[in-house]
């Protein structure tokens, strides 16, 4: 286990957010406008998903029409995915990274302590 931990403990992006404690200091700051937006998108995505193809499964019953799931399930799932990546793209890979970043190393950290150096 050692020599894998060594092997990926030499990747750059790792041994650099050692070197920095990289930290989540970054979420104390008030988040722009447009990265509200994004997460709002984001999280309105999860309302357009399963719960509309579910609900177009229900209207189909109830109508006896299976054409709503048919055509409206893959709708709303599509634009459910649609919301959601333009809010990836409002919000940014800036977040992500920071955490990304701490999460990396809080885990590297915690391999050496527990199977040492």
């Amino acid at each position: 286990m050692i020599p894998l931990l060594n092997k990926i403990y030499q990747a750059p992006f790792v041994r650099k957010a050692i070197e920095d404690k990289a930290d989540l200091s970054a979420f104390r700051e008030k988040p722009s406008f447009r990265v509200l937006a994004g997460v709002f998108a984001i999280a309105f995505s999860y309302v357009l998903g399963w719960p509309m193809v579910g609900l177009m499964g229900i209207v189909s019953l109830k109508t006896g029409n299976p054409w709503f799931t048919v055509i409206g399930g893959p709708a709303f799932y599509g634009l459910s995915h649609l919301v959601f990546m333009a809010g990836m793209v409002l919000s940014g890979a800036e977040y992500s990274l920071i955490f990304l970043r701490w999460l990396t190393r809080v885990t590297m950290e915690s391999l050496f302590q527990r199977f040492g150096t």
